[in-house]
């Protein structure tokens, strides 16, 4: 069966219905395209149904069980509570599948065509749609974007293609609380899942090769990570890579290397959070002449590839794998296409970390800024001198700004404490419009809240800090 899509100019396949394809997708219907989108599992990709969604739904199942363990602070006596994994499984699925749905009633209601199946390049125009019951669909455009996101790594170590390693989808789906688990990777992902499962009541080893957990961010919250780590007896091991796995009766042994000889741990699940990779391998790119690597597909400031008429969005071009910027390169792309004048700016990106306590950030970081603008400030405000923060008991954690000392705009914003990624947004506008120190300054921010320690933080970058102590 052969579909062909009418040749007028405006017409665009999109190929994967992730937050950057469907993004994509709505935009470029309001613009005025007639938009068909591949996809060859459930819309909303990685991010809604195996990423970002249902590890936040989980995540609030932790943060409710770390409350429970300190009410007493509170002068609430709870002797005995329990929880049931297979009821917070039900209802990571329920919000996921609403979510879901709401998507699809987007797209429908903006009148993108869906086909569903796994779409591979006959030509440069031309794709092929094998659907799950093996139907074949031919549909051709003038313009197609490529949206496939990425998948976890596979890691070529012996033993790793056991049924006990797992990748972050696994994990999502566990019907059981693992009494050990050893995560490979100290990533954004590792660090999520470490936090929700030692919350859980798992005993969590990170293993990692690099020297640092989380190693984009500023030094100082990944040093105040660890610090929190370890008083929350989540183990952290450097300086370690897996050199084989080996199936036991009671669940894996892990053979590794490291500077001081071969160690050994032992676990019931390995979960592997040691990279992505770009989803491509299917696409048969060759067809089309798209010109790729193994960091993913090529791509000029408009997202189009080496192919005229074919372009690339998200976690398939590499850059920062995160859903917002999948979806805000999906946006500019059909803006450009448009005729638009449309950019992303990636120095204002922000990147979200759900641990305990959350981090945000977002611009430069201090060695950023000692590289490439060694003339900077430094302002730091403490969330145990914030008065929301302490009726709350979220104390833990700071607020870190940088600054150009020539003219005061705002370079970067760092926090690790709590509801960091609510806090965010005025640090991302700070950088987004060249704000400076003066202008937040003159901003007043409500009291109590916990915004009122970003206002301290960049105050404190010039020495005018209201509640901090003079600086020696």
């Amino acid at each position: 069966m052969e579909i062909e899509v009418s040749g007028v100019d405006r017409n665009l396949i999109i190929i994967g219905g992730g937050p950057g394809g469907y993004v994509a997708a709505i935009r470029a219907a309001q613009l005025g395209f007639s938009v068909t989108i591949i996809e060859k599992d459930k819309i909303g990709g990685t991010c809604l149904n195996r990423g970002c969604i249902p590890t936040k739904a989980l995540y609030k199942n932790a943060e409710i069980l770390n409350a429970l363990q300190n009410v007493n602070e509170f002068g609430i006596e709870l002797p005995e509570y329990s929880f049931d994994m297979a009821k917070i499984r039900s209802r990571k699925d329920d919000i996921v599948q609403k979510m879901r749905t709401g998507t699809e009633q987007l797209l429908a209601g903006n009148k993108i065509q869906i086909i569903k199946g796994e779409a591979r390049f006959l030509d440069s125009n031309t794709l092929e749609v094998v659907s799950a019951e093996g139907e074949a669909t031919v549909i051709r455009a003038h313009r197609i974007i490529i949206a496939t996101g990425s998948t976890p790594s596979v890691m070529p170590e012996p033993g790793m293609n056991s049924t006990k390693v797992i990748t972050s989808d696994e994990a999502l789906d566990l019907d059981h609380v693992p009494k050990r688990m050893v995560i490979y990777g100290g990533g954004v992902v590792g660090v999520e899942f470490a936090c929700i499962f030692a919350s859980f009541g798992t005993e969590v080893t990170i293993i990692k090769y690099r020297p640092r957990l989380i190693r984009s961010l500023d030094e100082d919250l990944s040093k105040r990570l660890a610090f929190f780590f370890r008083k929350k007896k989540i183990q952290v091991d450097i300086g370690v890579k897996i050199k084989e796995v080996i199936e036991v009766d009671d669940g894996l042994k892990i053979i590794t290397e490291t500077d001081k000889g071969i160690r050994e741990y032992s676990c019931d699940l390995l979960l592997n959070a040691a990279g992505r990779t770009p989803n491509i391998a299917e696409l048969n790119l060759e067809a089309a002449g798209v010109v790729h690597d193994t960091r993913g597909i090529k791509v000029n400031d408009n997202y189009e590839t080496s192919t005229p008429g074919i372009y690339a969005i998200g976690d398939v071009i590499g850059g920062q794998l995160l859903a917002h910027v999948a979806s805000e390169e999906g946006k500019v792309c059909v803006e450009k296409m448009n005729g638009n004048n449309a950019s992303v700016n990636y120095d204002a990106v922000p990147s979200c970390v759900f641990s305990f306590p959350e981090i945000a950030t977002v611009g430069m970081t201090e060695e950023q800024a000692k590289e490439k603008n060694p003339d900077y400030l430094v302002g730091k405000s403490i969330f145990a001198a914030n008065g929301k923060a302490i009726t709350s008991g979220e104390t833990d954690g700071f607020i870190k700004v940088i600054a150009d000392r020539s003219t005061h705009r705002i370079l970067g914003v760092h926090i690790i404490g709590p509801h960091a990624s609510d806090l965010i947004p005025e640090g991302i506008l700070a950088i987004q419009q060249g704000l400076t120190i003066e202008q937040i300054g003159e901003t007043i921010h409500a009291h109590p809240t916990l915004a009122e320690a970003f206002w301290e933080a960049v105050m404190d970058a010039k020495r005018e800090a209201i509640h901090i102590l003079p600086h020696k």
